[in-house]
């Protein structure tokens, strides 16, 4: 071996007509209507989970008005994906010991949540998975797509996977296998939130020119079987207000489904300033709410996880087209924040550039611009969604959570009514990176201690997420500068990382902890649960998070 690396042999390569990285819902969905346009079309889907929907982190409450157009039998299937249609829904504002619920009468038309159905999203991915298959699509989970093969005029031409059996150190282990190149006429890029290849693409080509930056917020989950006696099947139940200050947004979800099953969950946004608010303490202490914990009394938590969710909206999608290729779900941030949805925009979008790419490819283009899909994404029904919806996120950062919700519940009567808003489109502001303030600007948040009972630790969640990565492999969390942890994020926000990350993947570790001596910046990368949020909220933009090895990461079974 030598000082650039070990030789490595060349890559095999795999042609088809489409491929699409990542097998969520506007995955999949895009590969099926592809094969419902021309059954004769080769597409190929790569997964980074250990299998389909092992990465898939959701509510949820489905709209399904996209799954309907998809796969419109989906209702008549002997084991449907979605069983329990929403009863019951309910939203509260939480004061530190009471709540007030907001009348429903008084809610924007857009967030009624019946006639959806309340589920796993993970569970939906693996039906559509087993649809696709069934028309031939050739889906490969385990493998991370980690590389954009691009041609000579600066065109897509396909992804590559990443290499398996690297050591820590870069050298190669025994069972060494070289990433794969699948090369395509058109590239379809399905990631998720702040996926690693669509932050290149979108860099690369300035695909975010123009438009508003990106806004964010991680959401975490837990799923609970629950004492039957306490168990409201169809119950929808959303909160904002304690335990977070009026100036953070966020909120809970408390969703009912079948098998006396509970999703709660809480959503942080990640313009937050306070450097020493944690998210994932701010879930465990929302659960304490007299309100909330006697759902869970004789209830056993059964999984965790956490995932960035984007929250920009209208303003922030960028340009979804480049040379040979196309973003799509929520990869290109087709969130609608306020329903707390997206699954049904990301089906909706996957279906849509289906739709330009097949009649690309049969006129005989390949690796060209999709600018048809770009055109028509703001005049379809995912326009029209997030249109009605796009001042909510800047009234409630800028005017705080009382006053913001407010006023954006007013903005949306007045699109949903007149189809204008007094605001008419306003811009987000700053990016989330930048939000935070110094640490001597604000009062520290004490959290208390978990009792394993109803609020937990870091460590025992992610160890209910299954989450796994072989141990002697390049570290996937890569740091821009080495010293800026300590040396700029330690004195300024008391280094932010280690509470905003929701796996305890980040600490600063001292030589002698009573006296704060000597401290070390120590990345748990072995921890990560694939959630992007240090990618996003690093003050300094100094952690790129890369795809590790295929198969690694959580592994959710009902989420």
């Amino acid at each position: 071996m030598t000082e650039a690396g070990p030789q490595l042999p060349p890559r095999e390569a795999m042609d088809f007509d489409v491929v699409i990285v990542g097998g969520g819902p506007a995955g999949l969905a895009a590969a099926i209507r592809l094969k419902q346009f021309d059954p004769e079309l080769s597409v190929a889907v790569i997964e980074k989970g250990s299998e389909l929907g092992a990465h898939i982190l959701s509510g949820a409450v489905i709209d399904p008005c996209a799954l309907d157009r998809l796969v419109p039998d989906w209702r008549r299937d002997s084991n449907p994906p979605l069983k329990t249609e929403v009863s019951a829904d309910r939203f509260y504002r939480l004061g530190r010991t009471g709540a007030l619920r907001l009348p429903n009468f008084a809610m924007p038309r857009l967030m009624n949540n019946h006639g959806n159905f309340i589920g796993s999203l993970g569970n939906l991915v693996r039906w559509l998975g087993a649809r696709a298959e069934a028309l031939g699509v050739e889906i490969f989970p385990g493998f991370a797509g980690t590389e954009i093969l691009y041609g000579a005029a600066g065109e897509v031409l396909g992804v590559a996977t990443g290499d398996m059996g690297v050591a820590r150190d870069g050298s190669l282990k025994d069972g060494f296998m070289r990433g794969v190149e699948l090369r395509a006429k058109y590239s379809l890029i399905a990631e998720g939130a702040r996926g690693s290849l669509a932050k290149e693409l979108i860099a690369n080509y300035r695909l975010d020119q123009g438009r508003e930056p990106q806004k964010f917020g991680i959401g975490l989950k837990e799923l609970w079987r629950v004492d039957p006696g306490k168990h409201q099947p169809g119950l929808v139940q959303h909160t904002f207000g304690w335990p977070l200050d009026d100036a953070t947004g966020g909120g809970s979800f408390l969703y009912h489904f079948e098998d006396n099953l509970v999703a709660v969950g809480f959503v942080v946004h990640l313009n937050y300033s306070n450097p020493t608010l944690s998210p994932f303490d701010e879930f465990q202490r929302f659960k304490t709410h007299p309100m909330i914990a006697p759902v869970f009394e004789g209830g056993r938590r059964l999984s965790y996880g956490a995932r960035a969710i984007t929250e920009g909206g209208w303003q922030s999608v960028p340009k979804l087209c480049f040379p040979g290729g196309a973003l799509i779900g929520c990869a290109a941030g087709f969130v609608n924040l306020p329903r707390i949805k997206g699954s049904h925009n990301a089906i909706f979008s996957g279906m849509l550039a289906a739709e330009h790419v097949a009649a690309a490819l049969k006129a005989g283009r390949a690796n060209d611009e999709l600018a048809s899909y770009e055109a028509a994404w703001r005049g379809s029904e995912i326009g029209a969604d997030l249109y009605k919806v796009r001042n909510a996120k800047p009234l409630w950062s800028k005017f705080g959570t009382t006053a913001g919700i407010a006023l954006g519940g007013l903005d949306m009567w007045t699109n949903e009514m007149f189809g204008r808003s007094a605001f008419g489109t306003l811009p987000h502001g700053a990016p989330d990176f930048a939000t935070l303030k110094p640490l001597q600007e604000v009062e520290p948040i004490d959290y208390p201690k978990p009792d394993g009972k109803l609020t937990f630790d870091k460590l025992s969640s992610v160890f209910i997420s299954n989450t796994n990565h072989e141990e002697d492999q390049p570290v996937h969390l890569h740091l821009k500068d080495p010293s800026i942890p300590i040396a700029k994020n330690l004195p300024e926000y008391g280094e932010p990382a280690r509470l905003y990350c929701p796996a305890a993947v980040y600490e600063v570790v001292y030589a002698d902890e009573e006296k704060k001596t000597d401290p070390r910046f120590v990345i748990n990368a072995q921890n990560c649960v694939h959630c992007k949020t240090c990618d996003i909220k690093d003050p300094a933009q100094n952690i790129d998070w890369v795809p590790p090895e295929g198969g690694g990461g959580p592994n959710y079974p009902n989420m």
